[in-house]
């Protein structure tokens, strides 16, 4: 069973930096794709970004767009998502899945982490 297990959530000022971690179990043909999502109280869960274990093709949301990267270790089976130039609109719990084809849908994904939340104070 592929397993997904988020950290690096916490309190963070407006502007600042923060870097999260998802360490994944396993790598299958099921996990092609680790993707990150959030989502806010009373807000849908929106699409933030993906990267490819086998390429490390990434793709990224507009809204976060040249403020957040998306990286791997492979040998660690390992995604990073680092969070620069955080604005209060980026409070939300962040969640990390695999999926066996890459997109922004979350139907994509058939695993997902736990979750951790990320607050940014003004």
């Amino acid at each position: 069973q592929v397993q997904l297990v988020e950290s690096g959530g916490g309190l963070v000022q407006a502007g600042g930096s923060l870097r999260l971690s998802c360490a994944a179990s396993i790598r299958t043909s099921s996990t092609y794709a680790m993707g990150w999502f959030r989502q806010a109280p009373g807000n849908e869960r929106e699409f933030v970004g993906f990267i490819t274990w086998s390429g490390g093709r990434t793709s990224y949301a507009d809204s976060v767009k040249g403020r957040f990267t998306i990286s791997r270790d492979n040998a660690k089976n390992t995604v990073f998502l680092q969070m620069n130039s955080l604005k209060p609109e980026d409070t939300a719990v962040y969640y990390c899945a695999a999926g066996a084809v890459s997109g922004s849908s979350s139907k994509n994904y058939g695993y997902w982490g736990q979750g951790t939340q990320v607050t940014v104070s003004s």
